[in-house]
């Protein structure tokens, strides 16, 4: 297991972004522990942390809301609308359910937030469409001399239904079988249909009628198998939770970690316990994780690792306590692990993300 990481690239990419549509990008970085001239002073491949860059976005996000106007990117996700509307659906009990109430939703407000989603079911297949209200070019979230200026329309549209098939999978800890995506918007090059195509795991068609991907419709039946307090543990960190998804796509293990992040500190859960919560008998989990290749215990470590990078940057939680809190017998077990998990002792690894601070020497 290895920690999930984004090149200094991406964020570098943002940063110019909020620069651009006239934010304060050094105090937005400041936020998240990030000093601008630090990050530009490592090569772009070098790889930072994906959490820190979940939640650099989230508060570039928030920044963008004070502008008042539709946020075009990722289907509005990291805004209080994604929020509140991803409440009201984990209340519902199958996906099919949950993407009604999802589309009663956007509708309502989509002269405010800019974006709709609907669900329409063909005989044996479902067309989930995306629909975003995207301002004019130079406006306030479409700045003129951006260099995403001259095909932001298509990576808004593509980008909105990529995060509505990973977000329809993490409901129901399932991929979603897309089977055709139409992407209302120009061709952009062969590099970014490539990627397309390979993130949607399905043909992918630009210049069309409807923004929409396809999948069977018996997928509508799904059972959601998260709670409200696994998707708030999803909310507070969408960003990177959607990088996973995006490198290993939604399966029940996904469903596992987000329940045991949510008992952690009070003790990790049974099998028994996790398998009635996921509406599923011991043996047929067993048989779902044999088919993705994993096991309970190294789902427990993964989460683990998470937890303990978490604490280490926000927290300042000492080896011995995060030890303990994590289960462990002993604090020199927990630096093995550690170790393991991301190839430095818990302090190295923590000297090394706050050495990208403001307020380091």
């Amino acid at each position: 297991m290895k920690e999930v990481t984004v090149p200094a690239r991406k964020f570098l990419r943002l940063l110019d972004y909020l620069q651009h549509l006239g934010l304060d990008a050094d105090a937005i970085a400041a936020c998240v522990g990030l000093s601008i001239s630090r990050v530009e002073a490592l090569d772009p491949g070098d790889p930072l942390s994906g959490r820190q860059y979940s939640a650099l976005y989230k508060e570039a996000v928030t920044q963008m809301q004070t502008l008042k106007q539709p946020l075009p990117w990722g289907a509005g996700v990291g805004s209080e609308a994604f929020a509140l509307m991803c409440h009201c659906m984990i209340s519902e009990r199958t996906l099919g359910e949950a993407l009604t109430m999802a589309s009663r939703f956007e509708k309502m407000l989509y002269p405010m937030i800019g974006h709709r989603v609907a669900i329409d079911v063909h005989g044996e297949e479902a067309r989930l469409s995306y629909q975003i209200k995207f301002t004019e070019r130079g406006a306030a979230l479409a700045p003129e001399h951006w260099d995403r200026a001259d095909y932001q329309d298509t990576v808004a549209k593509a980008s909105g239904l990529l995060v509505w098939r990973a977000l329809c999978g993490w409901f129901v800890g399932e991929c979603l079988e897309v089977t055709q995506v139409e992407v209302a918007a120009p061709f952009v090059n062969s590099a970014y249909h490539d990627s397309m195509t390979a993130k949607f795991g399905a043909p992918v068609e630009f210049d069309t009628a409807e923004n929409q991907f396809r999948f069977p419709a018996a997928q509508l039946t799904r059972r959601i198998v998260h709670t409200t307090e696994s998707l708030c543990e999803f909310l507070d960190n969408s960003v990177y939770q959607l990088i996973l998804i995006d490198r290993e796509p939604s399966s029940t293990s996904a469903a596992i970690k987000s329940l045991i992040s949510i008992d952690l500190a009070t003790g990790l859960p049974s099998f028994t316990d996790v398998a009635r919560q996921l509406h599923m008998s011991e043996s047929s989990l067993r048989r779902r994780l044999q088919h993705e290749s994993t096991t309970y215990q190294q789902l427990k470590d993964e989460v683990r690792c998470q937890v303990a990078v978490d604490k280490l940057l926000n927290e300042d939680t000492k080896v011995a306590e995060l030890s303990d809190y994590l289960g462990f017998t002993e604090p020199s077990s927990f630096v093995r692990s550690f170790k393991n998990w991301t190839g430095e002792t818990p302090r190295s690894y923590r000297d090394k993300i706050q050495s990208l601070g403001g307020g380091q020497s």
